[in-house]
């Protein structure tokens, strides 16, 4: 009842033609109509992402025009002694991504706001890049990553290049919720729209070669293997290899036009197999070394390198970071540096702290996502930001981006292979010669979809259950510690007694039992999903043991799903 009462309203003004028509024909089919209508887009991780379509909880101009006339208040409001306040918008390959970009600036200069727009598709580092480099009060991203091609979203960034966290995100939305349809201005002021086309991808371009250009093989006795997988780092993948370079830089050509169909996968999704099929094909039919995938908008990437048997294996997210953060520890000088220090987010591999103390670096933990790492760098000015990462296949190496950044970790990534050939050694060998050297950590991520109002219902009570009632043993061992982001509370088992988490509250239960197990269950901020995040470990005596060391702890991670009923 509720949804058609909503609905109803989008069948007259400030609703253009088309919107009411197409509410009409949802009207016939009341499913669609309930999941269209019965609540409005979420705004949260640093901004709104959605299935496209009419209706408050869809993607559409007017749900990200009333996003934007809420930011524009809020930039306003913020910035009320600076009358020059500037955006910068940016956007993917997604479908309908371009003419809604030119919706947002239309609203943004209808506000006496400035706009830098960028004249097609750009990578999400880049506009990162690009807030600071213009001076910027904030940035736009429309993006949807790595989900499906229904999906767009829209993402913010605030002055350091960085996404938007407490308390702007909660200010935003609390302009955005106090706003009507009929506040919002599209009447564009193109006198304050300035398009903007390479200037910035060159300085861009030079600034990542710099950063990830530090290993010393030959580059050119490498065979690379890339895939945009339609997305955007088409654009400026190819110019930044080739300028380093890699002369055997091979691309995926039936992947290489942006699409946002994604035609030839079944998700754009670098993490999965599928989506690298054709890239593996290629990689072995020239005998490629490495195998590069990215996201939509090039901000994560998926990675194939050769390993003890000269198959091409797809790495995890957590391997990535591990062996990334190891190679720039190991080649750069950070002895004469103030307080260095390396980041990861709770629920990425504990191996990470282990290789930072080794380097005597500083490991810091943030929650889940790139802009609690970037606002690591923000508030800590006198520490010296070195790289960090997450399991979610995304890196970022020094801080002249500040989120996640598909384009220097890839060619950090080869760099690694490059040096390892070189030295008769391989990307993979050296991952597992640290499992020697650290134990060999074995990380595995479930995620559970529940799509729609009685998806987000199941989710919530999945998670009441596992907080109200937690296990007490993993796989037969005791926990000991429960972690509860959303009360800010560790608990101590054996001790029975409570202590503060210094971070933000975040919906993240973490169980960690006496053998190391950890289990990080979480909703997904982007997707309809639940995900429960694995990571087990023992050690590993020598390389030749690693698949028989890695099957046990493989079987570990499958008892425990039986135990929670996965």
């Amino acid at each position: 009842m509720k949804s058609q009462l909503k609905s109803k309203k989008w069948l007259k003004s400030p609703f253009d033609v088309i919107t009411q028509n197409e509410v009409k024909r949802l009207m016939k089919n009341p499913t669609l109509l309930e999941d269209a209508f019965y609540k409005d887009l979420e705004f949260g991780t640093g901004g709104i992402r959605g299935i496209m379509g009419v209706g408050p909880n869809r993607v559409n101009k007017y749900t990200f025009g009333k996003v934007t006339q809420g930011l524009s208040n809020y930039l306003k409001q913020f910035f009320s002694n600076n009358d020059k306040i500037s955006v910068v918008i940016g956007y993917d390959c997604r479908n309908n991504s371009k003419t809604l970009a030119k919706v947002v600036a239309n609203v943004l200069s209808a506000n006496n706001i400035k706009v830098f727009l960028f004249s097609d598709l750009r990578a999400t580092p880049v506009v990162s890049y690009s807030v600071k480099k213009l001076d910027c009060n904030c940035g736009i991203v429309l993006t949807a990553s790595h989900n499906p091609p229904e999906y767009n979203g829209y993402k913010i960034y605030w002055k350091d290049g960085g996404q938007i966290i407490y308390p702007h995100d909660s200010l935003i939305a609390s302009k955005i919720n106090s706003l009507d349809y009929d506040d919002i201005n599209f009447n564009g002021n193109e006198k304050l729209i300035d398009f903007i086309d390479n200037e910035i991808d060159i300085k861009f371009c030079k600034e990542s070669i710099i950063n990830g250009k530090i290993g010393n093989g030959e580059r050119n006795k490498i065979k690379v293997v890339f895939t945009p997988i339609h997305g955007t780092s088409i654009i400026t993948i190819p110019n930044v290899f080739r300028a380093s370079g890699y002369k055997n830089f091979e691309i995926v050509e039936e992947q290489a036009i942006p699409d946002g169909n994604f035609p030839t996968v079944v998700s754009p999704n670098p993490e999965e197999t599928e989506a690298l099929s054709m890239a593996l094909n290629k990689a072995n039919k020239i005998d490629a070394d490495i195998v590069i995938g990215t996201d939509p908008d090039s901000d994560r990437l998926g990675i194939a390198v050769r390993n003890e048997n000269n198959e091409l294996e797809l790495l995890n997210g957590n391997q990535i970071m591990i062996v990334l953060t190891n190679f720039i520890l190991e080649k750069e000088n950070f002895k004469n540096l103030n307080n260095p220090f390396v980041a990861t987010t709770i629920v990425s591999s504990p191996m990470l702290k282990k290789i930072a103390e080794y380097f005597n670096v500083d490991c810091k933990l943030t929650l889940t996502g790139f802009k609690w790492i970037a606002n690591l760098i923000e508030n800590n000015p006198k520490s010296k930001f070195i790289c960090g990462g997450e399991e979610s296949y995304g890196f970022m190496k020094g801080d002249f981006v500040r989120d996640k950044d598909a384009i220097t970790s890839s060619l950090l990534a080869c760099e690694i292979v490059a040096e390892a050939k070189s030295n008769k050694k391989s990307f993979f060998s050296i991952l597992v010669d640290l499992y020697v050297k650290f134990g060999l950590f074995h990380d595995k991520l479930v995620s559970i979809q529940k799509k729609g109002k009685k998806g987000a219902e199941k989710i919530k009570n999945i998670m009441d259950g596992f907080r109200n009632q937690p296990p007490n043993l993993l796989d037969g061992s005791e926990i000991i510690i429960i972690e509860d982001y959303l009360t800010s509370q560790r608990y101590h088992v054996r001790l029975k007694e409570l202590t503060e988490i210094d971070l933000p509250k975040s919906n993240v239960l973490i169980l960690i039992s006496a053998d190391g197990t950890r289990v990080a269950i979480r909703p997904s901020g982007t997707e309809p999903k639940i995900k429960f995040y694995f990571s087990v470990n023992m050690k590993l005596t020598k390389s030749e043991n690693y698949r028989t060391t890695k099957i046990i702890l493989e079987n570990k991670i499958k008892r425990i799903l039986t135990e929670f009923d996965i």
